[in-house]
């Protein structure tokens, strides 16, 4: 059965979808751009809105029992392709390998004139230790 996951510590949902649903061991992230969920405002700059929808995502997976590591696919959506380097920049210092998978395009417009949107898919393993960052109890990793 589909469930919903909430977090007060990401922006909530601006319109009639979930910041994330969960069916069976996977997790699926809306969208997010770097909006500031304490003053509801979009970070300025690609660096600043990038480090800030992963800031969002984390909180959202947290509320779902999950870390960063456990994702398995994400979506990059860039209103500038040449933001490319920039963005990967930061990407690459969050993540262990194996890395998720993942897309990157480039789009004519994103909402509120974000430079950058993430969604992506997480995998919840039945190892899993709630209180660790990771989402891992280390048996299986």
């Amino acid at each position: 059965m589909k469930k919903e996951i909430k977090s007060q510590k990401a922006p909530k949902a601006v319109g009639p979808y979930s910041q994330a649903v969960t069916i069976g061991n996977l997790v699926f992230v809306s969208g997010q751009i770097g909006l500031d969920p304490e003053k509801n405002m979009l970070k300025e700059g690609l660096e600043d809105q990038t480090k800030q929808i992963f800031i969002n995502i984390k909180e959202i997976l947290k509320s779902g029992g999950l870390g960063i590591n456990d994702l398995i696919k994400v979506n990059v959506y860039l209103k500038n392709i040449s933001d490319f380097t920039a963005m990967n920049k930061i990407y690459e210092t969050l993540f262990e390998k194996p890395f998720p998978a993942r897309a990157t395009v480039g789009v004519a417009q994103l909402p509120k004139k974000a430079l950058i949107e993430i969604d992506c898919i997480a995998y919840k393993n039945s190892h899993h230790d709630e209180n660790d960052e990771s989402g891992c109890c280390g048996e299986c990793c």
